[in-house]
């Protein structure tokens, strides 16, 4: 292979931005360092004559210039965030280092919004399908205000009626308008642990687009008649007027399913439903689908503080399962319908096979297990994962699943005509044809999605920008980089309210490790859905006790050999000594190695205890202590 060498001629334009941090201790007088939150970013050299006051912030601060003869960039500052640690700080930190759109709507944006009240009108009526008889319900997570969808089945003759209406929130954004601009803009609503940073304003999202129960609202259905087997006999689609009967949690679809007292029509309709998932399931299944999985946690807030008081793993319902499976039906038969009528300009989604080399890492893992794992094609792959199971780990499969997830490339949007027919695969559905129909209130490629159905059924014209497969490429691009953004986001906002919750905690916690490395362990704790290393030496040091076994992936202290997947219990505590980047420090607890495990918290001595843990709540004074005890008494 021959490899081209390529010199840097000149810099055109340098990609500096605003960045956020603090300012560097022990530095007197005007000028300061600055310490970017972003590591790839240098220290910046700054002037100001508040120093004092700054170092108990987080800053803004742009780069001016880089001097050749400075070590550090010349910049200024711009303004200050909050006071460190602080969470509405912390979350614009997340927010401006994620490039999330999150200003205030202006006001040619808010002017675009429908007047209230609202009503449906006759013209309205003699346009859509009128729906509001039928028991339709919304299926969704506790506290969710903006829904998206609803559903409902019902018997027709010897057959099923199902129906997936998601809101029509097309309707209310126009193409070329303010807010269709601002929505493309900012491509997706972002979810942070206490905070939503919505695509469009609160009046659409959890109030005329939201199918609230018992509230007339616009919607576009997707309505199949199916035999009782889920095979599909007829699709249509059409814009309707719904009134969902009632809006309900996972755990109350549930409960409504399990009680066989009740048999009104909701409690038919998601009986049905439900069985009819099922099938749809193991067909996908069946066909290659694979099944992956992800640590998702649930963190608790104070609901006066706003602290978190506790983290869980997510419950899963059979509930979660029946409504994903029905959105995932409707976002294929959308596809298969706007492809066929705009086979240039479709906005479709694919996830590429991932490169062989990307799966080493499983392969490996599960070979010192003694399990095979097949990656020749993605229904091989599921095989492969169905049957990694150990009686005696049943955290097995589960890690299995996480390592497999790591090999997987990112699904992205693109316009159907960029790309050749077989490129069009999604292989974690391991379906040839998928799309996003079923959340545009969140996501702004289904509006645009929503824009081609409607031509497609007559509901609405067309305008330049919708068939032009450039313009559509481009917003795809946009599109891929905001959901990437929002989920970094996401997680950075998970990790922070995970680490204010371990601050001044010690505590021991089971364990498993996910993979192995020269001088250290990869240790998830499946309780709080966290991952983290245990190292085993110093970074560039050799360890005295143990030994690294690469061919085998192991690491050998005398009796004593780790294994990926092992159970082992360590000891969880939190390091702030770099404010900006906290990390967390684990201690092997068991299995037992001479000169280097930690011995239980119950073993310890208190005094000894009460030293490690305490550290911090000494240094922040009584003050802290009461509120501490005033959280506990709520934890309680």
């Amino acid at each position: 292979m021959l490899h081209k060498i390529r010199k840097v001629v000149g810099i055109i334009r340098r990609k500096w931005r605003q960045y956020c941090g603090i300012l560097q201790g022990g530095l007197e007088g005007v000028y300061q360092l600055f310490v970017p939150a972003d590591r790839s970013i240098p220290k910046i050299r700054i002037e100001t004559r508040q120093a004092e006051f700054l170092k108990t912030q987080k800053l803004i601060v742009t780069i001016d210039s880089w001097p050749r003869y400075s070590r550090y960039p010349h910049g200024h500052f711009v303004r200050a965030l909050g006071k460190i640690g602080d969470q509405s700080t912390e979350n614009e930190v997340i927010l401006l280092e994620h490039d999330v759109p999150h200003s205030q709507f202006s006001e040619e944006v808010l002017s675009c919004l429908p007047k209230l009240p609202w009503i449906i009108t006759d013209e309205d009526l003699q346009k859509r399908v009128d729906l509001r008889d039928l028991d339709i319900c919304s299926v969704d997570p506790p506290g969710c205000t903006d829904i998206d969808d609803a559903l409902h089945c019902r018997e027709v003759g010897d057959h099923l009626e199902v129906g997936v209406h998601i809101a029509d929130v097309s309707h209310f954004i126009r193409p070329y308008t303010a807010l269709d601009l601002e929505a493309q803009s900012r491509g997706t609503t972002v979810y942070l642990v206490n905070k939503r940073i919505d695509m469009v304003p609160n009046l659409l999202s959890s109030n005329l687009c939201s199918l609230r129960g018992g509230e007339e609202r616009f919607a576009f259905s997707c309505i199949w008649e199916m035999d009782k087997k889920a095979n599909i006999l007829n699709t249509r689609f059409h814009k309707s007027i719904i009134k969902s009967k009632k809006a309900m949690t996972y755990e109350e679809a549930q409960m409504t399913i399990d009680d066989k007292s009740k048999n009104d029509n909701i409690a038919k309709s998601l009986r049905y439903l439900l069985m009819l998932s099922k099938i749809l399931k193991k067909g996908r299944l069946d066909n290659g689908a694979l099944v992956l999985a992800s640590p998702e946690v649930k963190i608790m807030m104070d609901s006066e503080t706003m602290e978190p008081l506790d983290i869980e793993v997510k419950k899963m319902f059979e509930t979660m399962s029946m409504v994903e499976e029905f959105m995932l039906l409707a976002n294929i038969s959308v596809a298969e319908k706007i492809l066929q009528d705009f086979p240039e300009c479709a906005c479709l989604r694919r996830h590429p096979v991932p490169p062989s080399s990307n799966f080493d890492p499983l392969i490996k893992a599960g070979r010192h297990l003694g399990l095979e794992i097949n990656v020749e094609s993605g229904k091989e792959l599921a095989k492969s994962l169905d049957e990694a199971v150990k009686p005696d780990n049943p955290f097995l499969n589960t890690m299995i699943r996480i390592l497999a997830t790591r090999c997987m490339l990112q699904a992205v949007y693109f316009a159907s005509g960029t790309m050749q027919k077989e490129d069009y695969f999604h292989y974690g559905l391991a379906v040839p044809l998928y799309t996003h129909f079923t959340s545009p209130i969140r996501r702004y490629a289904d509006i645009i999605v929503h824009r081609l159905l409607a031509v497609s059924c007559g509901s609405d014209v067309t305008y330049p920008d919708l068939l032009d497969k450039a313009k559509t490429s481009e917003i795809c691009q946009n599109l891929n980089y905001r959901n990437r953004m929002a989920q970094y986001a996401g997680r950075a906002s998970i990790a922070f309210n995970t680490h204010l919750f371990f601050k001044g905690k010690l505590q021991d916690e089971q364990g498993y490790i996910l993979y192995v490395r020269k001088n250290a362990l990869q240790v998830l704790i499946p309780k709080y859905g966290l991952e983290s290393t245990l190292y085993l030496a110093r970074k560039g040091e050799s360890s005295d006790i143990f030994e690294y076994n690469e061919e085998d992936q192991t690491q050998r202290a005398k009796d004593v050999v780790l294994h990926a997947f092992d159970p082992v219990k360590v000891r969880l505590s939190l390091n702030s000594d770099n404010i900006q980047h906290e990390k967390f420090v684990l201690q092997l607890v068991s299995p037992y190695i001479e000169g280097f495990s930690v011995p239980p918290i119950e073993e310890m001595d208190t005094s000894e205890t009460n030293i490690e843990s305490g550290k911090k709540r000494k240094k922040d004074g009584n003050e802290k202590k009461s509120k501490s005890k005033k959280n506990s008494k709520n934890t309680n």
